[in-house]
C-alpha cells in the first residue's frame, strides 16, 4: 500500500516539512478551510507531488475521526504533521484552548490508534509553552494524562483562570510537549515515535498578524534582542521535522525541540528577562 503522510494544518510550516519528506509518498492535506488546502495542493502538485485534501475541524471528534478515514483509504499512514492552530491575536482563550490543546490532544489519540509500525509524528508547539511559569507535578501529569474528552473541564482551565488569549496559548502548546511525552508510550507499543518543534518566530502568515497585531512591539523587541537576530523561515523548520519524522531521528521520541534563535534564552538570562 502507499505511504501516507498526513498535514493536519495547510499552513507554511507544516508544508516545508511536507515538502523535505513527501517525495514518493501519497500527502493528505486537512485544513479547516478546504480551500487553504487546495491552494496548497496546487503548489505541491506543481512540484511532482501527489496530493489529495479534504476538511477538518480539529476541536470536533467527528470531524477527526472522518478525517483518520479518508488517511487509512489512501494507505498506511506513517507520517503524521499537526501544525494547525489559532494565535494569542486570533482568537479567544476559550477558542485556544478548544482548538491548540483540545485538538491537538485529539489529534495524537486517534491518530495514535492507527499509525503504522516505523511512522512517526510532530506536533508544531511553540517558544511560549517555555515562557509559562512552572506549573505543579500534579498539572503536568493532568495535561499530560486526563483523557481528551475531559481535558477541558480541568480546574486549572476554566474561564475565571484563564482569562487572556496568551495565557491560554502558552498553556495549550505546553500542554502539547506534556501530551506529546505521553503519548510517545502509546505510539511506541505500535512502532511508532512522535515529537514536538517549539519554534520561535517563524515568518508566515500567524506571524504577520501577531507582528501587526496589539503584541506587535513585544514580538519586534524579541527578534531584535534574541541571540541570532532575525526571525526564522519555514524551511528552517522543515529541516528539523525532517529530521525527526526520518530515520536520522529513529531514535528519538516523546521530545520537545525548542528552536527560537535563542528568545527563551534572552527571556531567563539576558535583555528581555523581566525586570
Amino acid at each position: 500500500m502507499a505511504e501516507v503522510v498526513v498535514v493536519v494544518g495547510a499552513g507554511s510550516i507544516g508544508l516545508a516539512i511536507a515538502r523535505r519528506i513527501g517525495a514518493g509518498k501519497r500527502l493528505l492535506l486537512a485544513d479547516l478551510r478546504t480551500e487553504n488546502a487546495d491552494r496548497a495542493a496546487e503548489v505541491l502538485l506543481d512540484a511532482g507531488f501527489e496530493v489529495t485534501t479534504t476538511a477538518v475541524d480539529v476541536s470536533s471528534r467527528e470531524s477527526v475521526e472522518a478525517l483518520v478515514e479518508v488517511a487509512t483509504g489512501l494507505g498506511d499512514i506513517t507520517g503524521l504533521i499537526h501544525a494547525a492552530g489559532v494565535s494569542p491575536s486570533q482568537a479567544s482563550p476559550g477558542t485556544i484552548l478548544r482548538v491548540d490543546l483540545y485538538g491537538t490532544a485529539l489529534v495524537l489519540e486517534v491518530f495514535g490508534g492507527v499509525v503504522a509500525p516505523g511512522g512517526a509524528g510532530v506536533v508544531i508547539a511553540s517558544q511560549s509553552g517555555h515562557r509559562l511559569g512552572a506549573l505543579t507535578a500534579e498539572q503536568d501529569r493532568a495535561l499530560a494524562l486526563t483523557p481528551t474528552e475531559q481535558l477541558l473541564a480541568l480546574p486549572m482551565l476554566q474561564p475565571d483562570l484563564v482569562t487572556d488569549s496568551l495565557h491560554a496559548y502558552q498553556l495549550s502548546k505546553r500542554g502539547n510537549s506534556l501530551r506529546v511525552m505521553a503519548e510517545a508510550l502509546r505510539w511506541g507499543r505500535r512502532g511508532a515515535r512522535v515529537n514536538t518543534i517549539s519554534p520561535g518566530i517563524v515568518i508566515t502568515p500567524l506571524a504577520r498578524d501577531e507582528l501587526s497585531g496589539p503584541r506587535a512591539e513585544g514580538y519586534q523587541r524579541m527578534i531584535q534582542l534574541c541571540p541570532v537576530g532575525r526571525a526564522a523561515t519555514p524551511d528552517e523548520v522543515g529541516t528539523v521535522g525532517a529530521l525527526l519524522l526520518g530515520p536520522d531521528g529513529g531514535f528519538i521520541t516523546g521530545s520537545d525541540f525548542l528552536m527560537d534563535g535563542g528568545v527563551t534564552a534572552a527571556y531567563r538570562f539576558g535583555e528581555l528577562a523581566p525586570s
